[in-house]
């Protein structure tokens, strides 16, 4: 199995966690590329069997949140056919980003299985149990 992983970060914790997941990915055999969304590797989609999309949380504290820089989301390849998981970092509630990223992959022609928020105090954890999830759905 192929996967990418594609974030948008911009403290850094998104993009911790992406490498993280693609670290755990590729630990469980699973060949996988990482890259942010200003630079997504078209070939590494392309090839992908998963496509892993994952933002930080924007917004205000706890209402108005949303995947950050959606726009630049909406603008990801066409994922027809793909199947696909999604993640988002947050500090204190990540309220409906989850399901708003959803919303835009799906909007991309992506069979999105399920996804997961990862609170940024302990991204390591949250990205090890999203691998783990992941892959109890899509086997590698």
């Amino acid at each position: 199995m192929r996967a990418v992983v594609i974030y948008e970060s911009l403290t850094g914790n998104t993009r911790t966690a992406a490498e993280l997941i693609g670290q755990g990915l590729v630990a469980e055999g699973v060949a996988t590329t990482v890259c942010p969304t200003t630079a997504v590797d078209y070939q590494a989609v392309a090839d992908a069997d998963l496509v892993i999309v994952g933002s930080w949380t924007d917004g205000l504290f706890f209402f108005a949140q949303r995947p950050a820089r959606a726009g630049r989301l909406s603008q990801l390849p066409v994922l027809t056919g793909k199947r696909c998981a999604v993640f988002c970092t947050f500090a204190l509630d990540p309220g409906k980003t989850l399901e708003k990223l959803t919303d835009l992959m799906v909007e991309r022609g992506a069979d999105v299985l399920g996804g997961m928020t990862i609170r940024r105090n302990d991204l390591e954890g949250g990205s090890r149990e999203f691998v783990d999830r992941v892959l109890g759905v899509v086997p590698a």
